[in-house]
């Protein structure tokens, strides 16, 4: 896979996937960190013309960085229940537009999540553009995707995850939840939301409060205030010191 950016391949690079680097000849600033950790773990680097650096990132905004690196590792459900206790999963049903993917896995990274459970089919693939747009976090977020959601969610409810999905809709308020057990949070699609299986295999469906006019947020937005909600549950939860 072909990734970009300084961010990203930096983070690559603390990951020990990168196996080729690309580095513009004009580009001599702000590299430090990113040559010293290339040197560090032994990477091939090749100072090359910025236009042969478009044709490497087809197009995309690389800041003068290309990198290529290893396929990411995948897990099983299972794996994502044994990340962390209380788990804290992101579920993604119909999420596909690669650059909600990526802002997703940097919130999921931020709030110390165990892992992304995402579609085989019909969902954003694990691109450049996704991993730019996650600033290199889902090199790092465990990635577990399944050929049936519905049926994943029942290996987390199995697993005694509770499993909740976002929806406008919803007559409960995410609040009012306890994000402090063992979740899964489930984000649907914009425009289209939770499919009706995934909607009926949920324990719970729960709204954001919504105070504006406009009656919906991005996918990727809706995902960080859950997320968070459940940080500041579980922060209140914890004992002082």
């Amino acid at each position: 896979m072909t990734i970009f950016g300084v961010k990203p391949v930096i983070e690559a690079l603390r990951a020990g996937r990168v196996t080729a680097l690309a580095v513009s000849v004009r580009r001599r600033r702000g590299l430090t960190e990113l040559l010293e950790l290339a040197d560090r773990r032994g990477v091939r680097l090749r100072r090359v013309d910025p236009a042969e650096l478009d044709r490497l990132a087809g197009g995309a905004a690389h800041q003068g960085v290309v990198a290529t690196v290893r396929a990411l590792d995948t897990y099983a459900v299972a794996d994502l229940v044994a990340v962390r206790t209380p788990p804290l999963i992101l579920v993604l049903d119909g999420i596909e537009d690669p650059r909600n993917l990526g802002a997703i896995a940097r919130t999921l990274d931020a709030a110390g999540g165990s892992g992304l459970v995402v579609p085989e089919r019909r969902a954003a693939p694990v691109t450049g553009a996704a991993v730019k747009a996650s600033a290199g976090a889902l090199v790092h977020v465990p990635l577990a995707p399944v050929v049936n959601l519905p049926r994943a969610l029942g290996e987390l409810k199995a697993a005694g995850v509770w499993t909740i999905g976002l929806e406008a809709e919803a007559d409960q308020s995410l609040y009012d939840l306890d994000l402090r057990l063992p979740s899964a949070i489930v984000i649907g699609g914009e425009g289209r939301g939770l499919h009706r299986l995934v909607r009926e295999r949920c324990d719970w469906r729960a709204a954001l409060p919504m105070r504006g006019r406009v009656s919906s947020l991005n996918a990727s937005v809706a995902a960080a205030v859950a997320l968070f909600e459940a940080v500041r549950q579980r922060s209140a939860a914890a004992p002082a010191g």
